[in-house]
């Protein structure tokens, strides 16, 4: 599935109409250059599970961020691990199926992540315009 998104109010619903199709076990990868939208597409997911918006945010030094609620939610942003560093962090741990796992940079963990993850790529397309490209969910 192709989209457009406008701004990033769009990105946002995108992310709260597949936050919202999302069941334990799901692992959703995030795909993007620095700036494409990838914590904003997580804000809108995370909100889809009772998570603030404001609670979500790019990695400075937080990889790992557990939100403890009816279906454990993980935000993983790996933007500050080297490739072949993320073996060290144990992240088979976070691909349960009591859980759902959101992984922005997953290109740096392919290795790691489980044969089944929905995939979401995305891309500037000018201005506050993003296209998006999702694999593996139909919203």
């Amino acid at each position: 599935m192709r989209l457009q998104s406008k701004n990033e109010s769009e990105t946002i619903q995108f992310g709260q109409r597949l936050g919202k199709k999302l069941k334990p076990g799901d692992i959703v990868c995030l795909y993007g250059e620095l700036g494409a939208g990838k914590t904003t597409v997580t804000k809108g997911i995370a909100s889809a599970f009772g998570i603030k918006e404001r609670d979500i945010t790019s990695a400075s030094f937080t990889i790992i961020a557990e939100y403890d609620n009816d279906i454990p939610f993980y935000h993983i942003d790996l933007y500050r691990i080297l490739n072949g560093e993320t073996r060290e962090l144990g992240l088979h741990e976070y691909f349960r199926p009591d859980c759902v796992s959101v992984i922005e940079w997953a290109e740096k963990a392919d290795n790691e992540i489980p044969d089944t993850p929905i995939k979401v790529r995305l891309k500037h397309a000018g201005d506050d315009m993003r296209e998006i490209e999702l694999e593996g969910l139909e919203l």
